[in-house]
This record gives C-alpha cells, structure tokens and sequence, in this order.
C-alpha cells in the first residue's frame, strides 16, 4: 500500500495524492454485496454479511435500506449514522 503525505498549513491541509482507497462509486446489489469502483478505477466487491450481526450495522439487514448506499466523502455512507471505512472496504474486498 501506498504512503501519502499530508500535512496541516494553517487552516488547510496539504496531501500529496488521493489514497488509492478513496471510493468513487458503488453499486449495492441485493446479495448484500457492494461493487465498489476506487479512485484509480480498481474495481473490487465487498462482501457486507459479516457485518449485519454488529449492532451498528443492524439497520443494513433492511434490504431497502442497504440498497441505498452511496458514495460520499471518499467512503461508503447510508445515513449520517451509518458508513464503513474506506481503508476497511479496500482491503476486505476481491478484484473484479
């Protein structure tokens, strides 16, 4: 995995790159899936079953609701509630 830089000038931080973790979009699919495409166009899907048993997640065992994930600030969001790790998502995820 990349290193990045960042640094805090100020008010404003400095990066030297976007992580290669950084979700651009994502399809949530019925089987509790999500294709996810990163920001350099890697394509991979996450398996989101493992976490229907954690209670924060328990609202995602609504199919409806899980359907309507999407992509926001670099990650994956639901409500203002519910989101997941964008590292967590690149690294627990297959290439497709």
């Amino acid at each position: 995995m990349r290193t990045y830089y960042y640094e805090t000038v100020g008010d404003t931080i400095v990066s030297a790159g976007t992580p290669e973790w950084t979700v651009a979009s994502v399809v949530p699919r019925r089987d509790y899936t999500l294709l996810l495409t990163f920001v350099g166009g890697e394509r991979k899907l996450f398996d989101a079953k493992e976490l229907l048993n954690r209670q924060i997640y328990s609202p995602l065992r609504e199919p409806e609701f899980f359907m309507r994930a999407k992509a926001e600030g670099a990650t994956v969001v639901w409500s203002d509630e519910i989101d997941i790790a964008p590292e967590y998502l690149y690294e627990k995820s297959v290439p497709v």
